[in-house]
């Protein structure tokens, strides 16, 4: 920090702040705020004369920042606490407006500079004199006309975007995965893999194992990162996806831009993936072995969990033994190992059976898409309707609340029977196979479970006691399968 009098002798010198901010810089290159500080430097020179000297002693900048938003702007603080510890004596800006756009915030820098006899020089609203009651209500009428034009241009924006999406636009920002940066010309290579993840989840694949084929074939996201299964969730779910534009947070209709999905498939990709029994719980909950939560105890029917008999603490030099057991009771433990592999030879044997084919035939009821579709859209035009009569003044709130909550109603069961309007079958890409065992060990975990699942129902009794007739200890009949 430099002293007061650190100029030529009899010379005054000011020691200034210089404060530059720009609420959006896309290109991330900070030349709004370049701009300023080169301007504010020159107003420093303009208002030095032969007596006094307007020396800048420190530059603080916030780039995109908005001082609407109310978000916390780091050097524009840091510029109030030095200004409170007397080290300034002169604010420097480009306009006011760079300073503050809230009336809370201006008088909290009135209070900070008035006592302290802070000047407050601007390069296109000239000199604050925040010591005098002119001064002061000249800054104020200036906060008043910057915070009136921003919330003029922030109705703009809103009825723009009203009618963006009424128009079923882009609304622009980023390139999203699928499109490109204009957000309508599809990307046919995302696109694909857009319809391929969402195949692959109905057909009970993990996220996991998604973002790990992702991974293996250098997938990035359209910012060039990596995936991960949080993001891809993300991406799934996004209404784009099928063609629906979202506004507000609701879905307001038909975008422009071609769909990656149509919408029965999307919903029910969103129906499962927001499924809370799909949920993995922080303890280690995950689904790591074939049978977990698929089979089921022989003695009380519930589902069976992997577990690990004996401790490694006291037996270090062996491997611990991996068992299935019941859930709640310890009703039956069977080795996994053995139990997974009649399983999974059952598996292979049901797919190389001449009619194996007959697997492909939906059991499920068929879904009326067409008549789920029409249904929503005459009650959307019911609400529509209701809208309008309640502008015109011809319903009052409680009487088109009342009015709009059957159609409302409507909507929601629309959507739940789309969402479960796609159901893909797993052992589609099995029967299709030359080599079925080698599909089949080239499947990962989570559509292995879902091949069973789909296939049969796993029951697990207690074993024969004594040796079996085949020589050994285990009881392969114990592991029965009844063929959904």
């Amino acid at each position: 920090m430099e002293p007061q009098n650190s100029g030529p002798p009899g010379r005054r010198v000011v020691r200034c702040y210089l404060y530059a901010r720009i609420s959006s810089d896309r290109e991330g290159a900070g030349l709004g705020c370049d701009r300023q500080i080169e301007d504010g430097y020159a107003l420093a020179g303009q208002l030095s004369n032969g007596d006094t000297e307007y020396r800048v002693i420190e530059v603080f900048e916030d780039n995109d920042l908005s001082a609407y938003s109310g978000k916390p702007r780091p050097d524009y603080i840091r510029m109030l606490q030095g200004l409170e510890a007397g080290a300034g004596e002169c604010v420097i800006a480009w306009h006011t407006d760079r300073l503050h756009r809230s009336p809370a915030e201006l008088e909290k820098y009135i209070d900070i500079c008035e006592p302290r006899r802070v000047e407050t020089r601007t390069v296109k609203a000239g000199h604050l004199d925040l010591t005098t009651a002119t001064g002061r209500m000249i800054a104020r009428q200036l906060g008043v006309q910057a915070r009136y034009e921003v919330e003029r241009m922030v109705e703009r924006q809103k009825r723009a975007r009203d009618q963006m999406a009424q128009m079923g636009k882009h609304f622009g920002g980023r390139r999203p995965f699928g499109w490109e940066i204009d957000g309508l010309t599809p990307n046919e290579t995302e696109m694909e893999l857009i319809r391929h993840a969402a195949r692959s989840v109905l057909a009970g694949a993990s996220l996991h194992s998604i973002r790990r084929e992702w991974a293996a074939a250098e997938v990035r996201t359209s910012t060039g990162g990596e995936w991960g299964s949080s993001e891809i969730r993300k991406m799934l779910l996004r209404p784009r996806n099928a063609g629906i534009i979202v506004h507000r947070g609701e879905e307001v209709g038909a975008a422009q831009w071609p769909a990656a999905l149509d919408e029965p498939t999307w919903r029910s990709v969103v129906a499962l993936l927001t499924d809370p029994s799909r949920k993995v719980g922080p303890a280690g909950n995950a689904r790591v072995a074939l049978g977990t939560g698929i089979y089921r105890c022989g003695t009380c029917g519930d589902t069976m969990m992997s577990s690990a008999d004996g401790s490694r603490s006291a037996h270090p030099d062996r491997d611990r033994m991996l068992n299935y057991r019941c859930r709640t009771q310890k009703h039956v433990s069977r080795r996994r190992s053995l139990v997974d592999d009649v399983v999974q030879l059952a598996v292979l044997d049901r797919l190389s059976l001449p009619d194996a084919s007959e697997l492909l035939a939906a059991r499920e009821d068929p879904v009326d898409v067409r008549g789920a579709q029409e249904d929503r859209r005459q009650a959307r035009l019911i609400l529509d309707g209701l809208a309008a009569a309640l502008g015109r003044g011809e319903l009052d709130m409680r009487s088109w609340t009342l009015a709009s909550e059957t159609a409302r109603q409507r909507i929601a069961a629309a959507e739940e029977v789309l969402s479960r309007a796609v159901k893909v079958n797993p052992v589609a890409a099995l029967l299709t196979a030359e080599d079925v065992e080698e599909a089949w060990n080239g499947l990962d975990l989570s559509r292995k479970r879902a091949v069973i699942s789909y296939l049969m129902t796993v029951t697990v009794h207690r074993a024969r006691l004594g040796r079996q007739p085949g020589g050994g200890y285990w009881d392969p009949d114990s592991v029965r399968i009844a063929w959904k």
